[in-house]
């Protein structure tokens, strides 16, 4: 058996923190998984660190800690990895659920692309580049993805701003998807 496939268990990645975020449901359909998408997330905007995104996905984030926290403290949103810029890994929804990541979305003409995908938020920024460490590991987790859940292709990894165009942006400029391309390719 391929050692990658053995590294996702029950829906969870062997060996990463998790931290059970309240913000999910079931999937309409478990077993269509076909999009990974891409995301870009710094709380406060444009700083990296800290204890923020937890606080985020937990619904736990204090809106009198930063004045942008005072517009994003109710929103309930999650995604099922974050990934720091120092390439570590935290879990927060298992991948056999929907995480709240994508909003209003539409791919390949199927909206509510949360129903279909699973969501990696990158700790960044659209215009801040990413750092090696988080295209290795982001890299590592889609093959890992691609190996365990038969629907899911190389092609099939694309950016937040891919599926909500004019609404979000994210990963942004600064995303090198040609680096992680070729990254992918090496498996």
């Amino acid at each position: 058996m391929n050692p990658l496939l053995q590294t996702i268990e029950n829906g969870l990645l062997k060996d990463v923190r998790f931290v059970e975020s309240p913000n999910k449901n079931n999937r309409p359909y478990p077993t269509d998984i076909r999009l990974i998408i891409v995301h870009g997330i710094s709380l406060p905007p444009d700083e990296f660190g800290g204890c923020w995104i937890d606080d985020f996905f937990m619904n736990q984030l204090d809106p009198k800690a930063h004045p942008y926290f005072e517009e994003i403290h109710n929103m309930e949103v999650s995604s099922h990895l974050l990934i720091r810029r120092d390439g570590s890994v935290t879990q927060y929804v298992p991948f056999n659920q929907r995480a709240w990541h994508a909003g209003l979305s539409c791919y390949d003409g199927k909206e509510n692309c949360n129903d279909f995908s699973i969501g990696i938020e990158l700790e960044g920024a659209d215009h801040i580049p990413y750092t090696d460490e988080q295209y290795t590991e982001l890299s590592r987790c889609c093959q890992m993805l691609i190996q365990h859940y038969p629907l899911l292709t190389e092609g099939a990894v694309i950016g937040h701003c891919d599926v909500a165009p004019g609404r979000k942006t994210d990963p942004g400029s600064s995303f090198d998807w040609r680096k992680l391309r070729q990254l992918l390719s090496r498996r």
